[in-house]
């Protein structure tokens, strides 16, 4: 049996958790509790991430130190952690001698093996503060939307990436200055070099391990269009020190060391931290993050344990979950939108009670919107009325009318048998970690037994039939020693409750459905209290806004600012700008797949004017297109192995033309073209480029019965894919929509005519 090794993704430390950070260390938590009662030798490690960019200008904006600044919010953390009950091995952080050690030492063993390149690039230096500034000390106007506020590699406004020389306008974050274009050099991970060694160990992990569908879909959309390096150091003073001559006022890039900290937090947890991190042979690893970590984990971080030379314990399985939104809207650390760890505890709501929400909905396979109201009917209808309820009756009846002793006997066999095919389900998906649809198999259960309960009537049979009522209640009572095993690693106060009333504390996974000894009831009670509508209004109404609006609100409050008429004019402004928002966000939310993609995304019928080959790139051409625009297009495509240049050259594609540029080894790609592909054949062996001969070059498709607006930006690719385009009947759709022209024609497949587009 293998020893299991979980890590989570490590918590930035400059800001308080919000619910949606909170998914993957409750994922995890979830998971570590499932392997410790199989039987499995577990490791469940996480801490902060503390170095980087961000840090630094937190704690510039704070007036303190890096280093006083993570001491603050690393205690934060862990007491949020520790409040939600959450079971780490070891929670550390990543600012510490262990971790310089070993991200030096791994640096050192991927430079002496060729993996490490150095490049001269040209970067914003402040001439006040005599220092080049890193992405997140630079602000500007957005080259795309025209925000003023955008950061030196994001844009808020429009979620743009940017690289700082792109903003208008920019300006130091510290002290102001416009900064000036200067030369440096930066040390590269060489991951085009890395590629074979990463290529076949993703194809064989990404299928033992199972991993999540969108950590799939991310890293092969990483591997298609084209890895480059990536820098690895950054101009800042605080982070790990670069051990190369040169590079004595650079530190490592917070993406190269932050993964490495899983490393360094177990050795500062334990001298044998090489069993784990070191022993493939003997250990899995299992990894649970957000989608937007994913390729940090699926493909820089296991680069870097290639590079080494290193027998490392690479990832095994990769636990990657969709967003969790708020109220129509997104969570948002920077702008203090949501429900905070901080804000949970003073809510009144068991840790419990959170935990069960936020595993029901755990987004596993798509995003999921918190609300109040929803809290409301989970709880009160499932965890209250149907677990609840089930405890409280039965132990209760069995109590009352038995003295809580129905004695050894037979049970209902036939029942037995439905129970150990579900608990055989819940131990499957758990074991692939799927916690959402386990915990709600665990309440499908509880609902059996409900039903089971109200139809065999034990308060008739306790007279009619009292051998067949002890029979049917000695399953029940089983059956809620095995819900009580089960939860625990979900809710486990609940679960010491319930196994509790039994006498069953030590109760364990391999007790499951073994109901050949008598269970005694002792003292029952109210497990959890039902969730009220004044509850739930004043909730909702309390963390509405931003975290500083709501600090406002408590001044204005406090102050009286019914008595002060332009406080209570500002107050007014806010919230009419704040519902205003919350309008927006839920009217963005409410519209259809096929609304968005009209909205985001720009397909434009292209003529191909010249194809040639990608000089570094054996499957890659370039293709020159005429848009019906002055200036002509170029993309690069990895269609070589399934078409001729004389097979393209002249023929109408239909392109997506607003999205991201990206570099494919040293050739800017400016879009994409649309291509079909055989559902019932692999991943990317098959190919069929959406040929659009009959529609004029220029012409823009857009979904049926919409149009694109007058002005559109660029859309990142993460966003594009989860608007799936496919063929029904050989015609291209989204969201049961036809892509259309503006005289009603329409584009398609001959050979593949219904599956997915790409």
């Amino acid at each position: 049996m293998k020893k299991r090794l979980i890590t989570c993704a490590l918590p930035y430390v400059n800001n308080i958790p919000h619910l949606g950070n909170l998914t993957q260390v409750l994922s995890a938590d979830v998971f570590a509790r499932f392997c410790r009662l199989r039987g499995y030798e577990t490791l469940y490690i996480c801490g902060t991430d503390e170095y980087g960019t961000a840090t630094e200008t937190r704690a510039a904006k704070e007036g303190v130190s890096p280093r006083e600044l993570c001491d603050h919010y690393h205690a934060i953390h862990r007491d949020i952690y520790k409040w939600f009950n959450i079971r780490f091995d070891h929670f550390g952080r990543t600012s510490t001698p262990k971790q310089t050690e070993i991200v030096q030492d791994i640096f050192r063993r991927c430079d002496e093996n060729g993996y490490i390149t150095e490049k001269e690039t040209e970067q914003l230096y402040c001439p006040k503060c005599d220092r080049f500034l890193a992405d997140r000390f630079v602000e500007g106007t957005c080259p795309h939307c025209g925000s003023p506020d955008a950061r030196g590699d994001q844009c808020d406004s429009c979620q743009t990436l940017l690289d700082p020389t792109e903003l208008i306008n920019p300006r130091c974050m510290v002290c102001g200055t416009t900064p000036v274009i200067k030369k440096t050099k930066h040390l590269y991970l060489d991951l085009p070099k890395i590629l074979p060694l990463l290529e076949s160990w993703i194809d064989d992990t990404s299928e033992k391990g199972f991993w999540a569908k969108n950590a799939v879909q991310v890293t092969k959309s990483w591997l298609r269009d084209g890895l480059k390096e990536r820098c690895i150091t950054r101009d800042l003073k605080w982070g790990i020190p670069v051990p190369k001559p040169g590079y004595e006022n650079k530190v490592f890039y917070v993406w190269f060391d932050a993964p490495i900290g899983y490393v360094s937090i177990s050795a500062n947890h334990t001298e044998e931290w090489k069993k784990w991190w070191l022993d493939p042979e003997t250990t899995d690893l299992f990894q649970f993050i957000g989608k937007d970590n994913i390729p940090f984990h699926t493909v820089v971080f296991p680069a870097t344990q290639l590079a080494t030379g290193q027998n490392w314990t690479m990832l095994h399985h990769m636990s990657s979950t969709e967003y969790l939104n708020y109220e129509g809207g997104k969570f948002s650390k920077s702008r203090g939108i949501g429900v905070f760890g901080n804000d949970v505890q003073e809510t009144g709501i068991p840790a419990d009670v959170w935990r069960f929400y936020m595993y029901w909905n755990r987004p596993e396979n798509a995003d999921f919107t918190f609300t109040w109201k929803d809290l409301q009917e989970k709880v009160n209808g499932e965890l209250i009325g149907n677990l609840s309820n089930l405890v409280n009756r039965t132990l209760t009846f069995v109590k009352r009318f038995y003295d809580g002793n129905l004695g050894e006997g037979p049970v209902d066999e036939e029942l037995v048998a439905k129970i150990r095919e579900k608990e055989d389900q819940i131990t499957a998906m758990l074991e692939r970690a799927d916690e959402r649809d386990a915990l709600r198999t665990v309440f499908e259960l509880a609902d059996i037994g409900n039903r089971t309960f109200q139809n065999s009537e034990p308060w008739k049979l306790r007279n009619s039939d009292p051998e067949k009522a002890k029979l049917i209640l000695r399953t029940l009572v089983g059956l809620i020693r095995d819900l009580g095993i089960m939860i625990q690693p979900y809710m486990p106060s609940t679960s010491r409750s319930i196994l509790g009333f039994l006498g069953q504390a030590d109760a364990s996974w391999a007790d499951l459905a073994d109901y050949s000894k008598a269970i005694s009831v002792g003292e029952v009670s109210l497990l959890f209290t039902k969730l009220e509508d004044n509850t739930i209004d004043t909730l909702r109404e309390r963390y509405s806004g931003s975290q500083q609006e709501r600090e406002e609100r408590k001044m204005e409050e406090t102050k009286g600012s019914a008595q002060d008429p332009k406080a209570a004019e500002k107050a007014a402004k806010k919230e009419a700008a704040r519902a205003a928002l919350q309008a927006a966000q839920e009217a963005e939310a409410a519209k259809s797949v096929a609304e968005k993609f009209a909205d985001k995304v720009k397909l434009t019928v292209s003529r191909i004017t010249k194809v040639e080959h990608h000089p570094n790139g054996d499957i890659l051409y370039i293709l020159n297109l005429d848009t019906g625009e002055p200036e002509p297009r170029t993309i690069v495509s990895s269609i070589v192995p399934y078409y001729k240049e004389e097979e393209l050259l002249g023929h109408n594609i239909v392109l997506v033309d607003n999205l991201k540029p990206a570099n494919f080894r040293g050739v800017k790609s400016n879009g994409m073209l649309l291509a079909a592909q055989d559902p019932k054949a692999p991943e990317h062996t098959t190919c069929e480029v959406l040929f659009a001969d009959d529609i004029p070059a220029g012409t823009h498709l857009v979904p049926e019965g919409f149009a694109n607006p007058a002005e559109m930006f660029y859309v990142k690719p993460d966003h594009f894919f989860a608007m799936p385009l496919y063929c029904k009947d050989g015609v291209l759709m989204v969201d049961g929509k036809k892509i259309v022209g503006p005289e009603g024609q329409t584009v398609g497949s001959k050979s593949y005519l219904d599956g997915p587009v790409g």
